[in-house]
């Protein structure tokens, strides 16, 4: 890593520091921090201490785990496609893996197993990749990738339309609706200790692909050439970017747009070099979904702005303004 894109990565590492306090102060219920903190460390089950630990403090470590995997993703799906609009969400990643995680719902195996809702997430990150994965062995350019991402997503999107469609009760799909929307009130020590050891591992793999992915922006030849194994290099990114959405998306629903704003907003601070991208976008699509998870909760809506909603009143706008800017270029 070169001394900038070290410091980039340091920089923002402590600003995810910094939100992680924040987000853990922030909220309607009047939490003394400092009081919670105390009593939790002499062991003090007050009141203070049961937020602090049952809600405030399992919020932040998803938002960070949420924003980690799918802005890595993203940076690793750009380099590995060499497309900057390439996203977890554009290329219907993040769309397979909430119809996993709503078969798993609608099925009931949610409610018989608990591992089944994560691992049907991640099941559906891996079958969107593979098809990608397969495509882009095959030659495919970058439009047919971008619109074989668009096919899986909206596939994705009937199928779990039609799980709406066919619910059992109008509170089922009640459920199912809301929790699309993506959200990460509410949720609980339970729910980081499903999420945060695959996404771990899928943010371990993608990092470990560094390397590689500059030697592929010259070229697959060119990148074996140089001793890199593509076909690996391939299956790792797949592997990587399911685990590293999947469990996401199965306890968060569908927050999308992270990993195609953060890689963009970072890459000309790196050099445009994907392993660099890489190791900086996880701190920042943390501190990114940080911010905007605390600003769910400061805004002054009743009910409560779902984190999904948030992120795509930001994200469309953004997309169309690069789709805007690549079309100029082009022309």
């Amino acid at each position: 890593m070169s001394l900038t894109a070290g410091r980039l990565s340091a920089a923002l590492v402590v600003l995810t520091i910094i939100l992680s306090a924040a987000s853990v102060a922030a909220g309607p219920d009047g939490l003394d921090l400092g009081r919670a903190v105390a009593d939790l460390v002499h062991g003090h089950d007050t009141l203070d201490a049961l937020i602090l630990v049952q809600l405030r403090l399992p919020r932040a470590i998803l938002a960070i785990v949420l924003g980690a995997g799918l802005a890595m993703s993203g940076a690793a799906l750009q380099g590995l496609l060499r497309n900057p609009l390439a996203d977890p969400g554009v290329v219907g990643v993040s769309a397979s893996a909430g119809l996993g995680a709503v078969a798993a719902f609608y099925s009931g195996a949610a409610a018989a197993w608990s591992l089944a809702l994560p691992l049907g997430g991640i099941a559906g990150a891996l079958a969107a990749t593979l098809i990608l994965a397969v495509i882009a062995a095959r030659g495919a350019g970058t439009t047919a990738l971008i619109l074989t991402g668009v096919a899986i997503g909206s596939f994705a999107a009937a199928l779990t339309a039609l799980a709406l469609n066919l619910a059992p009760s109008p509170y089922a799909a009640l459920e199912i609706v809301f929790w699309l929307m993506g959200s990460l009130s509410d949720r609980s020590m339970n729910h980081v200790w499903l999420a945060v050891p695959p996404v771990a591992v899928g943010l371990v793999i993608l990092a470990r692909l560094g390397r590689a992915l500059d030697a592929m922006t010259l070229g697959e030849d060119t990148a074996a050439s140089l001793g890199f194994d593509v076909t690996r290099t391939r299956l790792a990114a797949i592997l990587g970017t399911a685990l590293a959405v999947g469990p996401g998306v199965a306890v968060a629903g569908a927050v999308g747009f992270v990993g195609l704003i953060v890689p963009h907003l970072l890459r000309p601070l790196v050099g445009h070099r994907p392993g660099a991208l890489l190791l900086a976008a996880a701190p920042a699509g943390a501190a990114f979904t940080l911010a905007a998870d605390i600003a769910v909760r400061l805004l002054p809506t009743r009910p409560e702005l779902k984190l999904g909603v948030m992120m795509a009143l930001i994200g469309a706008p953004f997309l169309a303004s690069l789709i805007l800017k690549t079309a100029r270029k082009d022309g």
